[in-house]
This record gives structure tokens, C-alpha cells and sequence, in this order.
């Protein structure tokens, strides 16, 4: 009998802790190049999030973020320049107002309001951006798995 049958070693498989899938939804001017810094800086942050690069967080269209949860993600991080910085001048005051409908709309439909996350990080916040991450894994970690979840089945929003 080999060394890993042998019934006096004790088991060492263990159950992997559930992480959350959360879609990122970055600006290319300045929450990409923060996130960029935040790889570079080698700022530790939970491998949580599967980036989507934009030119700018005023172009999301909110079908984008109801479409991401649907299709089975567990949160939703859109991250722009910080108002006042933006490249094309107002493209985050535009996001940050269809964010406050989207998040009603969510609720009002009995969706979790707090899988979706609105932020603002700049090109030089590489640790801000590492730990916004990690604060928004923690968020949807606390909300579980994604349960409304349309699955393999095509939806057209």
C-alpha cells in the first residue's frame, strides 16, 4: 500500500473557500491604470473580479450590469474617474446618475441592490484600488452565490 493509501495518514484535501465572480467594469483612463499600478505596485487583492476594459464609465449601458448578473455574476464593480477628472469631460457625472436609477430599479424588481458597486479610482491609486477590491469581494461574499441567474439559457435584454 502506498504512502497515500495508507489509512494512518490523515486526509489532506480540504473544501476550497467559495470567492465570488464579480464583472469590473474599468475605465480605461483611470481605474484600468489604477488597477495597472495596483499589479505593478504588487498590491495584494482577492482574484475575485474578471475586468471589463471601457473608455469611460459614462459608456456602460446598465443593460451591460443587469446582463453580467443574470448570466450568473455574484457582484458588479463600475469604476470611473474621480468627478472632475474625467477624460471626456462628464462621463462619470453621467454613470453616477444612471447608477443611483439602476440601483432603485434593482431594488424595486427585488434584486440585491449591494451586488452592484459604483466607485471612483484614479490612474495614481493603485493601493485604493486593491482595496476597494477586496472591500467589495467582502460585500458580495456576505450576499452568497448569485441566485437569480438565467444560466445557460439566452436572454434578450
Amino acid at each position: 500500500m502506498s504512502q497515500a493509501q495508507s489509512p494512518d495518514r490523515e486526509s489532506t484535501t480540504t473544501v476550497k473557500e467559495w470567492q465570488p465572480t464579480i464583472v469590473a467594469f474599468l475605465c480605461n483612463w483611470c481605474s484600468y491604470a489604477g488597477a495597472d499600478l495596483a499589479g505593478t505596485g504588487r498590491n495584494q487583492y482577492p482574484p475575485s473580479i474578471r475586468v471589463i476594459r471601457v473608455p469611460c464609465s459614462g459608456r456602460i449601458n446598465p443593460i451591460y450590469i443587469i446582463k453580467a448578473l443574470t448570466d450568473g455574476a455574484d457582484g458588479v464593480m463600475v469604476s470611473g474617474c474621480h468627478p472632475g477628472d474625467c477624460h471626456y469631460l462628464a462621463g462619470n457625472f453621467y454613470a453616477r446618475r444612471r447608477f443611483v436609477v439602476l440601483k432603485k430599479l434593482l431594488k424595486t424588481v427585488g434584486f440585491p441592490p449591494d451586488r452592484v458597486h459604483f466607485t471612483w479610482v484614479s490612474a495614481s491609486e493603485g493601493i485604493r484600488f486593491a482595496q476597494v477590491v477586496e472591500d467589495i469581494t467582502e460585500k458580495v461574499k456576505a450576499l452568497g452565490p448569485n441566485q437569480i441567474s438565467v444560466g445557460g439559457d439566452e436572454v434578450e435584454l
